[in-house]
């Protein structure tokens, strides 16, 4: 037994007056599309299934005569089922594409989104850290800082981390850096005096490349801070990534530590 389709009804009531239809009686079982069902209805003509008993086939003969009745038993023209071709890319605009175009990159799986997009322009941002943390590292060694460089590496791996939550949508979660958690961090940033014996500054060249590399680090994590919160904020400035934020706000006041610690000699001769 076929499949009924709206071409398949065209053609029977082609054959008859359908202005004068009022049933379309089709076999109990028989499979009928819905654009052909919508095709009966625009008409007024009812869809019904043939399950009478012969003795009311009797009575409905009669009023098959009296009234214009189109009855299907069985149609043998079957109708091909077309499988949905897979696509190897999405777009988040609903296009589908088996080429990734130059201009799209992947926002997560095989989902494509425009180069400009706001986390991807954070990804770049973040990418970017990192190579300023290895130029730092450079600096330190240059300096004789091996303690320094060790930190900075510490702080590489944390970066790389956040990359990795924030491409495959997992929390950030508690975290830790030399050994100080999140509170710890932004209290010693805040009172350096109190743990370091001098107070805030203004960075200052004669202070030495050690000093200026760190604080070009930290203004830049500021910035990548700006970025995440543009690339998760909703309409009504909530914050979808709260622990992305947080997270670079604190390495924000670890790199003000570490530019006390150097100013300090913390990191002399380690």
């Amino acid at each position: 037994m076929g499949v009924l389709t709206e071409n398949e009804i065209k053609r029977i009531l082609s054959r008859n007056d359908s202005k004068e239809l009022k049933e379309f009686i089709i076999s109990k079982g028989q499979i009928i599309t819905p654009s052909a069902k919508s095709y009966l209805s625009e008409r007024n003509i009812v869809l019904k299934y043939d399950d009478l008993s012969k003795e009311s086939e009797k009575r409905d003969y009669k009023r098959k005569k009296e009234e214009k009745v189109v009855e299907v038993k069985e149609i043998v023209k079957e109708v091909p089922v077309e499988v949905e071709k897979e696509y190897k890319y999405v777009t988040v605009f609903g296009a589908k594409l088996d080429e990734k175009p130059e201009h799209m990159t992947h926002l997560n799986g095989n989902l494509l989104v425009f180069k400009d997009h706001k986390r991807i322009i954070l990804r770049g941002k973040i990418d970017s850290l990192e190579a300023k943390l290895l130029e730092a590292q450079l600096v330190a060694k240059r300096n004789g800082m091996p303690k320094l460089i060790q930190d900075l590496q510490e702080i590489i791996g944390f970066v790389r981390n956040l990359m990795r939550c924030e491409v495959l949508e997992e929390p950030v979660g508690e975290f830790k850096l030399q050994d100080m958690n999140a509170t710890e961090l932004r209290e010693k940033s805040h009172h350096p005096k109190k743990y370091f014996g001098i107070g805030h500054f203004f960075p200052d060249y004669n202070m030495g490349e050690i000093v200026i590399s760190l604080n070009s680090i930290r203004t830049f994590v500021r910035e990548t801070e700006l970025i995440a919160y543009e690339a998760f904020k909703g309409k009504y400035g909530e914050n979808t990534r709260e622990d992305i934020i947080k997270a670079l706000n604190r390495l924000s006041s670890l790199l003000w530590i570490m530019m006390f610690k150097v100013r300090t000699n913390k990191y002399a001769n380690k």
